[in-house]
C-alpha cells in the first residue's frame, strides 16, 4: 500500500499546477480544467486522509466535492457559451464587458 505521505504529495503538487495555470491562463476553457485540476487534487487529499485515519468522512467530503465539480462546470460553460454567443471570443481578457 502506499504511504499516505506520498499521495498527499502528488495532491499538493497537482494543486500547484492547477493553481499556476488557473492565474496564468487566458483561455476560459483552460481556466475552467485548472479548477478541477485543483477540485481533483483535494479530493486526492481527503482520499489519502480517509485511508490514513481509517474513516469515512473523507469519501464523504469527496463525493460533495465531486458534486460541487459537476455544477461549476455545468455553470462555467453555460456562462461561457453565453460568452461566445454575445462576443465571438471565449478570451478572459475580454470578458469584462460581462460587469456591465
Amino acid at each position: 500500500m502506499i504511504d499516505p505521505s506520498w499521495i498527499s504529495g502528488l495532491g499538493v503538487i497537482l494543486f500547484g499546477i492547477g493553481l499556476l495555470g488557473a492565474f496564468t491562463r487566458k483561455n476560459a476553457i483552460i481556466v475552467l480544467m485548472c479548477i478541477e485540476l485543483m477540485l481533483n487534487a483535494a479530493n486526492l487529499n481527503f482520499v489519502a486522509a480517509a485511508s490514513h485515519y481509517g474513516d469515512v468522512d473523507g469519501w464523504v467530503f469527496t463525493a460533495i466535492a465531486i458534486a460541487i465539480a459537476a455544477a461549476e462546470v455545468a455553470i462555467g460553460l453555460a456562462i461561457l457559451l453565453s460568452l461566445y454567443s454575445t462576443q465571438e471570443t471565449i478570451s478572459l481578457d475580454e470578458a469584462n464587458i460581462l460587469r456591465n
